[in-house]
């Protein structure tokens, strides 16, 4: 499947913006079952130095200086996308959670996809007692590292209800468990507390998800929104698992970043210098091939690809 993505974000000012510093995470990644054909990325205002490195993990990031005074930052990325991954395995497939402990412990890698970075707390992934305790029903003596992980990511999605107000992107882990309500940030967070303290490699993937109309109804426009999931490592290789709708990662999730948690691949980041408050807005469209697009993409599709690429 080939999508085209459009991520716009908007941030309004109360008052003027002398100088921003920014770190930008929008850029889809090549690998894991999808290759970036086409990608760009504008920013207004126009800023003084931009700045594209690759961090320890493989995710681009794009630093911007921006010291011309404005009251609105504009950041639109687009990219076309192709997708293609594998059939999942079977879920009671694998070696047993406890060799798969095993395993990642005595792992002698440090290579950016090694287990053990995943394995222990991080920022925003504590280990909490209570979720630790919670992840033991799905993890009886000898069951497969996937089998359990996929039972737990359904016992999330059975267990916890989807709700965007009663979190925030700053809620603690042990305080959205407690509430069993949150989003997909949230649901992430706790499966990867679960699995990180029973001994199981699990890293936050951020992306984006297909979602469908109902049927007759057009795609709205800027309806899409970012995505989280998990994937765990289960001694052959990375799974992705997406507890928010209890369903393993296929072609209708596009990845954009991988890391310990929300802090290693927030979109973005930064520094502002302003006494105002500020307004956030963000549109995201996830389009398949052959869908009707919004005329700013639509130019994105006609764009020669040179001239497109960033």
């Amino acid at each position: 499947m080939i999508y085209t993505l459009r991520h716009l974000t908007r941030y309004r000012y109360g008052k003027p913006v002398r100088f921003a510093r920014c770190a930008l995470r929008l850029r889809p990644q090549d690998g894991d079952g999808q290759r970036v054909l086409e990608s760009t990325l504008a920013i207004s205002p126009t800023p003084r130095t931009r700045i594209v490195r690759r961090d320890y993990f493989g995710l681009e990031t794009e630093a911007v200086t921006i010291d011309a005074v404005h009251s609105e930052l504009r950041v639109e990325a687009l990219s076309r996308v192709l997708v293609e991954r594998p059939a999942l395995p079977e879920p009671e497939s694998g070696p047993s959670w406890e060799e798969v402990r095993l395993s990642a412990l005595a792992s002698r890698s440090l290579a950016p996809e090694a287990p053990i970075h995943f394995l222990f707390p991080s920022v925003r992934v504590p280990l909490v007692a209570e979720v630790t305790d919670y992840a033991r029903a799905s993890f009886p003596p000898g069951r497969s590292a996937y089998g359990g992980a996929f039972d737990l990511m359904m016992r999330i999605r059975a267990d916890f209800r989807f709700d965007s107000k009663a979190t925030t992107v700053q809620t603690p882990l042990a305080e959205s468990f407690a509430l069993r309500a949150g989003v997909c940030q949230d649901f992430a967070h706790i499966m990867i507390a679960a699995l990180r303290g029973l001994g199981l490699p699990a890293a936050y993937v951020s992306g984006y998800l297909r979602t469908i109309p109902p049927p007759g109804r057009p795609r709205l426009r800027g309806a899409d929104a970012s995505h989280a999931w998990v994937a765990v490592w289960c001694g052959q290789g990375w799974i992705g698992l997406d507890p928010t709708n209890g369903i393993g990662v296929r072609d209708d999730h596009i990845l954009v970043a991988r890391g310990r948690d929300y802090t290693d691949v927030s979109p973005i980041d930064g520094i502002v210098s302003s006494s105002g408050s500020q307004k956030l807005r963000v549109e995201v469209d996830v389009i398949p091939e052959g869908e009707a697009m919004p005329p700013e993409v639509a130019e994105f599709e006609r764009a020669e690809p040179e001239a497109a690429t960033a």
